[in-house]
């Protein structure tokens, strides 16, 4: 087969062109590796996932993620897109108003809220550490945090299957105007294994969202990602670490990507359980097939 199904969705976005983008390509079976590769570096989109049917009983599907650089063990948007693609072509149906996605991080519950457009998906994410609570005064992290300044809680490097330093900024309108200081996140991505630096303020109130959030990747190419569902799921672990959850019975809304041009709105919840769910809408926009030999 070298003609399969493609879908490109935005993910965390209310409508198109507000979130991050994906592209999906069902019935993937048959492709080897250096072409999903290839298509994922074709694209040029931050992932590209492939979708095979489940490995077990337990699962809904399986899938593989790739960044067009390398194959991603686990990402927050592309598990939540790729599950709204998966429904719309009916190769999968939720039980219980779940889903099981199987793949390199193992097989992750999927909470589905809804249908079409106007449906939330949430991802469970692998559970985060915490790496290293950091000083405020700490050498490394002077020149990337420059421009941010410190809100209650100290930078930390949290672990949740990628790294990320998580640093609170003192208000909201502080980290909007904010300007990244490149060399010198990734010069500490680079130092400490990280992904960069995801920073985060505390809403003044009257807005739609809770928390406003920056993450800024210092890893092999610095940009701001427009919407990071695991960069949120860590912090939400870091928060709850913390006891310093916002919103109400451990559910608060992200802001994030303004500063890049794009409107995505994430929601978060921390359950009884201390595991932590990422999710939000998805708008599909293109559809088609992909033709590859």
């Amino acid at each position: 087969m070298t003609s399969r199904r493609f879908v490109q969705v935005d993910v965390f976005a209310d409508r198109p062109g507000a979130g991050n983008p994906l592209a999906v390509v069902l019935d993937a079976a048959g492709l080897s590796d250096e072409a999903m590769q290839a298509i994922a570096r074709w694209t040029r989109l931050p992932e590209t996932t492939f979708v095979f049917p489940p490995s077990n009983n337990a699962a809904s599907y399986r899938i593989r993620m790739f960044s067009p650089r390398r194959e991603v063990p686990f990402a927050g948007h592309p598990s939540v897109g790729t599950a709204h693609v998966v429904l719309d072509a009916g190769l999968a149906r939720p039980r219980d108003g779940v889903l099981v996605q199987d793949g390199i991080a193992g097989c992750l519950p999927l909470a589905v809220d809804g249908d079409g457009a106007t449906r939330t998906i949430a991802v469970r994410t692998p559970r985060a550490r915490i790496v290293e609570v950091a000083r405020g005064d700490d050498s490394r992290l002077r020149d990337a945090l420059a421009s941010l300044p410190p809100g209650a809680l100290p930078p930390v490097l949290m672990d949740g299957g990628r790294r990320w330093w998580l640093a609170e900024v003192a208000d909201e309108a502080t980290l909007r105007t904010a300007a990244p200081h490149w060399d010198a996140i990734a010069a500490l991505a680079e130092a400490t294994g990280s992904m960069g630096v995801c920073a985060f303020a505390r809403s003044a109130g009257g807005s739609d969202h809770d928390l406003a959030v920056r993450a800024f990747v210092g890893a092999t190419t610095c940009f701001e990602d427009a919407a990071s569902g695991a960069a949120n799921a860590t912090l939400a672990a870091w928060l709850a670490a913390r006891d310093a959850l916002p919103g109400h019975d451990g559910r608060y809304r992200v802001s994030q990507g303004r500063e890049v041009g794009h409107d995505a709105i994430l929601d978060l919840r921390v359950d009884a359980d201390g595991e932590v769910w990422s999710g939000g809408r998805v708008q599909s926009v293109v559809r088609g097939t992909i033709d590859w030999r």
